[in-house]
């Protein structure tokens, strides 16, 4: 049997048992006293692992070997993760450099260099300072509360951290599920997302836990656009380290399919999280699909709306200009016919098949200048069905972005 998922207050990464972390700032990014950029995930037991990458075909040697290193099936410890410099469009040094960041977490937590998994987050083009994350290491003090450290040191661009956790029963045995994720630009997955690492101490069988992770990333993080370019470091990785005694959860089973929710509840959270703290960002978009001929018709066209730039500039002025939805959906290459189409602003009706419905223009725009803008388009042509999310377009985007590098 399986219980309710409730969310643990102050949960992250390393809320679920056997879960250690440490982070410390080894200079990597520009120095500020409260800044971290280097940290380790480890586990007291030996972990089942899965992951999903960018499809990017420039992409991080980092990438690379994790690929490598979850496809020869063996349990995973640890995973080494740096900020502020992407090990991307370096040579083959970026392939040296990631398998030695591996070596030095095994020195550091026990582990062999072949269960520690890596990833890197920042400038693409500039080699890692080895030297630095040598030093970096001898600095990092792995505990159990160690989460919000590591939430704070892959961060670049981020305004805040991303981290959570959940809980449920699965045969009477108490399962956590924690997370942390990072991303504030260039996110517009394909395949996975920015960087975002999870940990459970449930016992997971390794081929259920990447069909898991595969679904859930395309139900979540792949329906996530800030700005419309896929980062070359996209990295979703998942360990579940049986700490929690139950018997492996497989497909197929009740518990099964609350592994997934709780899965998809850890991930959608972190998506909302990401989309909020948008580079430049004061709105978060959350476009809502139903309706569709198909579930691929319905994320195509949600993910088209919340990707749109004039959308996104509509939001920013809280202008309730929903032509633009229209032809968001128009060009998306969903199935839709424009005298089916219902829309919706923040739960008013704008339109109903096809035709425009009048409305108080002051009320909606109004509406329009909460936290969070939600749009709903019924398509009447089947039972597809799909959220995407984003974030509005302002000038701080453009004022980030032209001076990252500096």
């Amino acid at each position: 049997m399986a219980g309710e998922i409730e969310f643990v207050d102050g949960g992250t990464i390393t809320t679920p048992q056997g879960f250690m972390a440490g982070a410390t700032y080894a200079g990597l990014k520009t120095f500020a006293e409260d800044k971290l950029d280097l940290c380790v995930l480890f586990s007291e037991l030996p972990c089942a692992a899965a992951g999903v990458f960018t499809r990017s075909t420039v992409r991080s040697s980092t990438v690379t070997v994790n690929q490598e290193r979850l496809a020869q099936g063996i349990p995973m410890r640890g995973l080494i993760v740096n900020a502020g410099i992407a090990n991307t469009c370096v040579g083959e040094q970026g392939y040296i450099d990631a398998v030695e960041m591996t070596r030095l977490a095994a020195l550091k937590t026990g582990a062999m260099p072949e269960e520690v998994l890596v990833c890197s987050t920042g400038i693409i083009g500039v080699e890692l300072p080895m030297a630095l994350i040598r030093d970096g290491l001898d600095q990092i003090e792995l505990h159990g509360n160690g989460g919000p450290d590591m939430a704070r040191a892959i961060m670049t661009t981020d305004t805040r951290p991303k981290e959570v956790a959940v809980a449920f029963e699965v045969d009477e045995c108490q399962i956590h599920l924690g997370g942390i994720a990072k991303g504030s630009g260039m996110i517009h997955p394909n395949m996975a997302t920015m960087l975002s690492f999870l940990a459970t101490d449930a016992a997971v069988e390794p081929a259920f836990l990447q069909q898991c992770l595969s679904q859930v990333a395309d139900e979540t993080y792949n329906m996530l656009s800030v700005d419309g370019d896929s980062s070359t470091n996209d990295t979703v990785l998942v360990m579940a380290n049986g700490a929690a005694h139950n018997h492996p959860i497989s497909g197929g089973t009740m518990a099964g399919e609350a592994f997934m929710d709780a899965l998809r509840q850890v991930c959608t959270h972190l998506t909302r999280e990401l989309a909020r703290d948008g580079e430049g960002a004061s709105h978060l978009i959350v476009v809502e699909v139903d309706g569709a001929a198909s579930t691929d018709d319905a994320r195509l066209a949600a993910k088209t709306v919340a990707s749109s730039n004039l959308v996104k500039s509509a939001v920013y002025g809280t202008d309730p200009n929903w032509g633009r939805l229209m032809m968001a959906l128009g060009r998306s290459g969903a199935a839709a016919e424009e005298e089916k189409v219902d829309l919706f602003i923040n739960g008013v009706c704008i339109m109903e098949a096809g035709k425009p419905i009048p409305f108080h223009r002051d009320a909606v725009v109004s509406l329009m200048k909460q936290p969070e803008v939600t749009f709903r388009l019924r398509l009447h042509l089947g039972e597809g069905e799909a959220t995407a999310w984003g974030c509005d377009l302002t000038e701080e985007y453009v004022i980030i972005n032209s001076a990252y590098t500096t």
